[in-house]
């Protein structure tokens, strides 16, 4: 395809150049042994078959056909009164409050008993409900048990291990890419693929002055998260990039600036499924504009990630176009319950990302115990598909209960002004829901909202008792689906 055709070229001149200035830059991985020197490990029971797995790098993990009691630590958490109370009055707090300050006297701790607040957790990111999930956490403490937190060092230094090579293997063949890199969070993720963007023409002009021919295009959704917003800012500073805004999910709009922009290296990058609306990409019509205009396309799907697609595989998947989205970024700290950033690519563009992308460079990397987890929760997730059944299950019933149509786990209820969401938020509150109001600059003036977001452990019970708090502070026929116009402040 003459698209790839032309940014394989232009990432091959990028990182002949680094070579030809020394600044190409290698990960070269630690091999931590899967069995720690000296004593064994207390109450290791694996048999003799499973150990022989790890130390092919093919660990052996529990999975589950339908929910268990643990699921539900997910969703179901307590807060301290004194927290509760100073939120239902929008009192200011900095989390002291929280902690117990316990008096010790002649060497003895006294128990400071504090009363709690029970609250069902509609907020959270964690779709699938595995943060809890015993396979995830043993695999973080036996890692923790043989290795500690692993090598302290940034990735390019002495902090890239085995551990984190398997994760990306597994991620990159989840996404269907050649190659994956491990970025610290999903935010460092964008950051680092944007200004490794900014930097490929920069690199190959050798500080002169560019024609505008040969600066990169790209164009953003409006309502693209912050991560690629702050990226796109680092990149403009190399004055190599131009960039053009179109409004969110118009593609007659993007189609538009696309054919009247005269430069060959164009980018659209988009979120997947938007976290403050709750929509999608229109990845259909993408990839049609894609063949149209030749354009490189990104798509972070950081919330899509293990929930969308038969496999977990994330919203190119659900769209069947995998093969056409070229680079996709992702989180670990959402559905997959962990933390951690990734960056799904080619091996160029991988090399060239971990050679200019400074939020990578720069950064520690993330500790083996957290890269061994993440491991375990791409082989759950893929595995336990009732979790991906059982979430859109729960779409489709809050759908029934309150005739929203809504499209997906997040659901953006707006409501207007800032004083009717934080009322709506505080009765919930009262009613025992942990359901945050959405305020600016997170959203703009006078869309205000309530954002509820589903979990595969959340039960049809719990759904009836939320949207029947949720009845007594707003209309659901008022309130509909709504999807703001606007454009992100670059």
């Amino acid at each position: 395809m003459e698209t790839m055709s032309l940014w394989d070229n232009l990432v091959e001149e990028a990182l002949a150049k680094l070579q030809s200035l020394k600044l190409l830059r290698s990960l070269r991985p630690i091999h931590l042994s899967s069995h720690q020197p000296g004593k064994a490990i207390e109450n290791e029971t694996q048999n003799s078959s499973n150990s022989e797995q790890e130390e092919k790098g093919h660990e052996f993990f529990q999975v589950f056909d339908k929910m268990q009691p643990w699921d539900r630590s997910s969703v179901e958490v307590q807060m301290a009164e004194e927290t509760f109370q100073r939120w239902i009055r929008d009192l200011p707090s900095t989390g002291d409050e929280a902690s117990c300050r316990d008096e010790v006297t002649d060497n003895e701790e006294k128990a400071c008993p504090q009363q709690s607040k029970r609250l069902l957790l509609f907020s959270g990111n964690d779709y699938l409900g595995l943060s809890s999930h015993p396979t995830i956490g043993n695999a973080a403490a036996k890692a923790a048990q043989k290795h500690g937190m692993g090598p302290r060092g940034s990735a390019l230094i002495c902090g890239y291990t085995n551990y984190h090579r398997l994760l990306e293997s597994s991620l990159a063949d989840l996404k269907k890419k050649e190659d994956c890199l491990l970025c610290p969070t999903g935010f460092a993720a964008n950051m680092a693929l944007m200004v490794a963007l900014g930097n490929i023409v920069a690199l190959l002009a050798a500080g002169r002055k560019l024609l505008e021919e040969e600066k990169i295009a790209i164009f953003s959704d409006a309502l693209n998260h912050a991560s690629i917003i702050d990226g796109i800012r680092l990149a403009e500073r190399y004055r190599s990039v131009e960039v053009f805004i179109y409004q969110h999910c118009d593609m007659s709009h993007l189609n538009e600036l696309l054919s009247k922009c005269k430069m060959k290296r164009k980018v659209v990058v988009t979120d997947g499924l938007f976290s403050m609306d709750g929509d999608f990409a229109p990845m259909v019509e993408l990839v049609k504009l894609r063949k149209k205009h030749q354009f490189l396309l990104i798509v972070d799907d950081a919330h899509g990630t293990f929930v969308c697609g038969k496999n977990g595989g994330g919203v190119a998947e659900e769209f069947n176009c995998e093969g056409d989205v070229d680079i996709c970024i992702g989180t670990l700290s959402k559905a997959a319950g962990c933390s951690g950033g990734f960056i799904a690519c080619s091996k160029n563009w991988k090399q060239l990302i971990q050679s200019r992308g400074r939020s990578f460079i720069f950064s520690t990397a993330m500790p083996v115990p957290i890269a061994a987890a993440a491991h375990a929760a791409v082989i759950v997730a893929k595995k336990e598909t009732w979790r991906r059944r059982e979430i859109w299950q729960r779409v489709h019933d809050f759908h029934t209960l309150t005739g929203i149509p809504i499209t997906s786990p997040i659901i953006s209820l707006i409501v207007g002004s800032e004083e009717k969401a934080l009322q709506a938020s505080r009765h919930l509150l009262r009613s025992g829901f942990h359901v945050t109001a959405i305020r600016p600059p997170t959203v703009p003036p006078n869309s205000c909202r309530l954002r509820v977001a589903l979990s595969a452990v959340h039960t049809m019970d719990d759904l009836k008792k939320l949207t029947t708090a949720l009845s007594h502070c707003i209309n659901f026929q008022d309130i509909g689906y709504q999807i703001p116009i606007g454009y992100a402040r670059l």
